[in-house]
């Protein structure tokens, strides 16, 4: 039988085939992923857990079979593999090992894992699993678009509520009993309290990630990191996109207005350079981290040190300032490891100058064109926040070393107190990590990096503040009154007054919610001084990290004060204000213009 007489063979059944296709992957996707949460969260005992993972490993089955009907179904048969490669690699995977495990007795996975000295293969294996089962569920949950025809939402909107759904899910994860090492489990408002943490890629704990959590609880905190690092629409519409037959022009919108792109199809573009991007960076980062950790620092084996090298690239590309060491890297194995420490600081800059910037500046096809054309300037978004993120960066770091020479880093010679302070001026606007007693710093030095912390990352980062292009508008909107000019200028271009009045409401709301959270903090938390409480605060709103060491101490008040903080950073103020306001019906109106003394 030919191709043609086969498709005409198939034609009948195709929709009916497809539905029962679809309704199966859905249910079993949901079975699946309980069955994994309760395997890795709840069971101890061995004999359940060996059935629990045979029931996943017949579901795999399962999902094997529907791939290979789907290529049956699918009349061209060569583009459906071209557009399906990432799930047919999967698919793969899944059905050499299964092969080689039940039929030949030969675990592939566990023998290839443990040939190069990784010996926690099957617990690799089994989170891959879940991150590969959770990405078909969400896709499913798209595809189904059920929701679109009863709930019209905006991107904006979506994307705030994305975040909600991603914490609480990390929540109810982080109170599973094997997720902790504590007997007693832990808090809900401790365990919201890390999951908004690790969502909003902010870094404050209340717990010792290292010690305090599991592998199984780590390996969630991470995965919250990196879906709240680019967030979760984008990951479900990359996927959708890369998996399926493609997104619809309301994906298009979504990502375009939470992007700042130029056109929808740029932003389709920068969504998918965004993800290779990302995960390009984080490897070439865990690589070169694998190798520059220090002759001090001690791992139990080979597969210990690559996760601690994974765990801490991206942590530090996406800002979040988690450190599976107790003080951080300031913990004495690595507290002198400089090398290292350039190393994260780098990726730290890489994720803090945004994603537009990057696939402007970095991607292989910019960088190509401007072999081809080396007089072609960046956009001016780019020259913006790289240039506005240098001269913080200058500033930060030749204060702090002024500032805290005879203080924190008077053990430290000229050039290690000069990496030291680039590296926490780095890390102080936008990760959270620190390599200095942090308690031990100088009023002045936390004034300092207040200031830092509220500037923050630049736009379509994974940092929070109120972002590097919002001061420099800012900066520009005030030199361009006191200098009776006009317009607002900058490299020979007009910047509309709209662009003015959304920095200085920025701004203001930011302001207003800081001096407000303080204010209850003050009240909630008086044992601490209000330099503190202030540091605390900022830190937690700018989704920096960084801690003078009281969180943990912090009320239940506090904590849900500091939560709330940190959520309200991430999702952005002009983001969660456009999605709580409504908008004017008509601005085609003007009424006289009154004066008003001001200053």
């Amino acid at each position: 039988m030919n191709t043609e007489s086969l498709n005409r063979f198939l034609y009948d059944s195709k929709m009916q085939v497809y539905t029962i296709m679809r309704r199966s992957t859905y249910v079993l996707t949901l079975l699946s992923i309980g069955l994994l949460i309760y395997a890795h969260g709840v069971v101890e005992s061995p004999v359940v857990l060996r059935i629990l993972f045979y029931a996943i490993d017949a579901i795999l089955a399962i999902f094997v079979v529907i791939y290979l009907l789907r290529i049956l179904y699918a009349f061209e048969r060569d583009k459906f593999l071209r557009r399906t490669w990432l799930e047919g690699i999967f698919m793969s995977i899944i059905l050499i090992n299964q092969l080689g495990t039940y039929v030949f007795g030969v675990p592939v996975v566990y023998n290839v894992f443990e040939s190069v000295g990784i010996p926690l293969s099957v617990e690799l294996y089994r989170v891959a699993v879940s991150l590969y089962m959770l990405v078909l569920l969400i896709i499913e949950l798209v595809e189904t678009r059920v929701y679109l025809k009863t709930v019209k939402l905006q991107p904006s909107t979506t994307f705030i509520l994305s975040f909600i759904l991603l914490i609480l899910m990390g929540a109810g994860l982080f109170m599973l009993p094997k997720m902790t090492n504590a007997p007693e489990g832990m808090r809900f408002i401790d365990a919201l309290f890390m999951a908004a943490s690790a969502s909003c890629v902010t870094g404050l704990a209340v717990v010792d990630p290292g010690t305090y959590f599991t592998f199984a609880g780590q390996i969630i905190l991470l995965i919250l990191i990196q879906m709240g690092g680019l967030g979760i629409l984008t990951f479900t519409t990359f996927f959708a996109s890369l998996m399926r037959q493609g997104i619809g022009i309301k994906q298009h919108v979504a990502m375009y207005e939470l992007l700042d792109s130029e056109s929808l199809f740029s932003a389709k573009n920068l969504m998918r350079n965004l993800i290779f991007l990302t995960l390009s960076i984080e490897s070439i980062g865990a690589v070169f981290i694998f190798f520059n950790w220090g002759p001090e620092a001690e791992f139990e084996n080979l597969g210990n040190k690559i996760y601690f090298s994974i765990f801490h690239a991206i942590s530090a590309f996406c800002n979040a300032g988690f450190s599976l060491y107790p003080e951080g890297l300031y913990t004495q194995p690595i507290r002198v490891s400089y090398l290292l420490h350039i190393v994260i600081t780098v990726l730290i800059i890489l994720g803090g100058i945004g994603f537009p910037t990057i696939v402007d500046v970095l991607s292989p096809r910019s960088m190509r064109m401007r072999l081809r054309a080396p007089w072609r300037n960046w956009k001016m978004l780019s020259r913006i926040t790289i240039y506005t993120s240098a001269a913080l960066i200058l500033l930060g770091m030749v204060v702090f070393f002024l500032l805290e020479y005879f203080n924190t880093l008077s053990h430290l010679n000229f050039a290690e107190a000069l990496v030291t302070s680039f590296f926490q001026s780095v890390t102080t606007r936008t990760a959270g990590f620190n390599t200095v007693d942090m308690s031990a710093l100088t009023v002045p030095t936390l004034m300092l990096f207040i200031f830092l912390m509220f500037i923050g990352a630049s736009p379509g980062s994974t940092g929070g503040g109120i972002k590097t292009t919002t001061f420099t508008v800012i900066l520009l909107a005030v030199l361009t009154t006191i200098r009776g000019k006009r317009f607002m200028e900058i490299g020979h271009r007009t910047i509309p007054h709209s662009v003015a009045y959304k920095a200085f409401s920025v701004f203001t709301f930011a302001a207003m919610i800081n001096i407000l959270f303080i204010f209850i903090l003050s009240i909630s938390d008086a044992q601490f001084d209000i330099m503190r409480l202030a540091f605390e605060q900022v830190s937690a709103f700018a989704t920096v990290g960084l801690s003078t060491g009281i969180t943990a101490g912090l009320s239940d008040v506090g904590k849900c004060v500091i939560i709330l903080s940190m959520y309200i950073g991430r999702v952005g103020t002009i983001t969660l204000a456009l999605a709580l306001s409504t908008r004017a019906t008509t601005t085609n109106y003007k009424y006289p213009e009154t004066h008003l003394v001001v200053g």
